[in-house]
């Protein structure tokens, strides 16, 4: 992000995630046809909610979450992402109707106040919570962009993550352009492409045969543990500041994790 516009960033990591999962699709397919292990396709009445997830998780989100990560210190944008966890949760009881008790509600507000402590700044101003806010944004489209993609997680989570990727990166790259960025030198692109790689595509396949065992409430929550290795990467080789702010809402976060699993 020192170097590359957030919104061609965000077109960069999703177009690594389709271009790897495409090649590793394909190189994949002749292995697991030889042990009968083959993947049901995406069929036409899946389209419109793999649509809506490309939108929301695909193009929305990762630009959201882009700005934030300009404005806020990776530790503190490592935890709030634990609120994708919540914003899962909440559209699968409110919105798809999945089953909820009082131990999971409990674990929500726990998640609810360490975001508090996080965002609050002791005289809040409009630039010291856009960051935050973004990210914010970013778990309330990741979170419909999880319970849409539930809806077609029977199908090959691999063709899933590809056409994700292939579609989302070329937009979000096409609106960093058009908006005035402009593609990074050789070394960092090819670097967010593997990132994007990773984090994006192989990440998400690993989701989808989640979302399809687990179901989408149990399955956010659990993803929302990944936060946490974020902050202790931040602290570790980047050099997040550790204050008492942060500690208390990573209890805070991580008591209502805890509540969820």
């Amino acid at each position: 992000l020192g170097s590359i516009d957030p919104a061609v960033l965000a077109g960069l990591l999703y177009s690594g995630a389709g271009i790897g999962i495409a090649v590793l699709r394909r190189v994949a397919k002749p292995l697991l046809a030889a042990k009968a292990a083959i993947e049901t396709p995406l069929s036409r009445a899946d389209m419109p909610w793999l649509a809506g997830a490309i939108v929301a998780g695909g193009i929305i989100a990762p630009v959201l979450l882009m700005i934030g990560l300009a404005r806020t210190d990776a530790a503190v944008a490592s935890l709030l992402l634990t609120l994708e966890g919540l914003t899962t949760v909440l559209f699968a009881w409110f919105v798809f109707h999945e089953n909820f008790d009082r131990r999971i509600a409990l674990g929500m507000a726990c998640l609810v106040a360490g975001a508090a402590v996080l965002s609050w700044t002791g005289q809040p101003t409009v630039a010291g919570l856009l960051g935050p806010l973004a990210i914010v944004g970013a778990c309330i489209a990741w979170g419909l962009d999880n319970n849409l993609t539930r809806k077609v997680s029977l199908a090959d989570p691999l063709q899933i993550v590809e056409l994700k990727g292939l579609i989302a990166g070329p937009v979000n790259l096409a609106l960093g352009l058009l908006a005035g960025g402009s593609l990074p030198a050789q070394s960092p692109l090819l670097m967010a492409g593997v990132v994007g790689f990773l984090g994006y595509g192989v990440s998400l396949a690993l989701f989808v045969l989640a979302l399809r065992h687990l179901g989408t409430a149990r399955t956010g929550a659990y993803f929302s543990t990944a936060p946490f290795l974020g902050t202790v990467a931040a602290i570790l080789f980047l050099h997040d500041p550790v204050t008492i702010q942060l500690m208390i809402a990573g209890l805070f976060m991580a008591l209502g994790i805890w509540l969820h699993l």
